[in-house]
């Protein structure tokens, strides 16, 4: 399918989603909100597809949200002030949807971060499974810094993958959270040295990823969707039930087979 606010390119069981208007920086505009939903629906129901990244050209991963989107978004002072705000709810609700599709996406997203990221940037960065940045990246909560209270994710995702004290330095300051020190306070897997290690480093991990049984990867990322949600004693409720109806016998002996003979085994694909 062809996309106006983004690239979309599937090869080797991994799909790669380009943000690719560097012109503006990759600011988030009405097309992108339109698509991004809809793009992770498609992979949903595409058995070739085993893992996701999400990576950026230009100079900045993305500016966030395009703030000429953004002010035709907002309430007019001509409507009625309870209705006007209802109607802004339910926007706001349907762009978290964009970010809501990753993290309930059956299979694992990856970001791939250079330069800036900035606002919504950061939304979707944190609703990844795991986030790689190259030396010249940064992520700024960028809403606190023109009167706003970030609203679509990063203060409910990314509070689970960094500590408390941090979190809220970044939410009430505004400033640049680099590479290294989003390397290593946990937001961030890897740091690469430049764009083009990023992309490669990248797609290394998202290869290993799609070798693996696809049911096997379904299954650990919806377990570890539900444990993060949840307490120990239900995760391992859910994890044992989840086993005794989706073991794949056929995926355990192949894979088992493969580890003896120091071979690759080939799994099916989802349907």
């Amino acid at each position: 399918m062809n996309y106006t606010s983004v690239k979309l390119d599937i090869a080797n069981h991994i799909a790669t989603i380009t943000l690719n208007n560097p012109q503006k920086a990759n600011a988030m505009g009405e097309d992108f909100w339109a698509e991004f939903a809809g793009i992770f629906d498609h992979f949903n129901d595409d058995s070739d597809v085993r893992v996701v990244v999400i990576a950026s050209e230009g100079k900045h991963f993305t500016a966030g949200i395009d703030l000429g989107y953004l002010q035709s978004c907002m309430p007019s002072l001509e409507v009625e002030s309870a209705r006007a705000m209802d109607k802004m709810r339910r926007h706001i609700k349907y762009l978290q949807g964009a970010f809501s599709a990753i993290d309930q996406c059956r299979v694992p997203v990856l970001a791939a971060v250079q330069g800036g990221c900035f606002g919504a940037g950061v939304d979707l960065a944190s609703a990844c499974d795991i986030r790689y940045a190259s030396k010249d990246a940064f992520f700024i909560i960028q809403e606190i810094n023109i009167g706003m209270v970030a609203d679509l994710g990063t203060l409910q995702r990314m509070p689970r993958q960094i500590p408390d004290g941090l979190m809220r330095e970044l939410a009430y300051t505004g400033r640049k959270f680099y590479a290294q020190e989003a390397h290593a306070t946990g937001f961030v897997t890897n740091v690469c040295d430049d764009h083009d290690s990023l992309r490669h480093y990248v797609m290394d991990i998202a290869t290993q990823i799609a070798a693996q049984s696809p049911l096997a990867i379904l299954g650990s990322k919806e377990m570890l969707n539900h444990t993060r949600d949840n307490t120990v004693e239900v995760g391992l409720d859910y994890i044992a039930a989840w086993n005794a109806g989706m073991l794949s016998t056929q995926d355990v002996i192949k894979g088992a087979v493969a580890a003896l003979s120091k071979s690759t085994a080939e799994f099916d694909d989802l349907l």
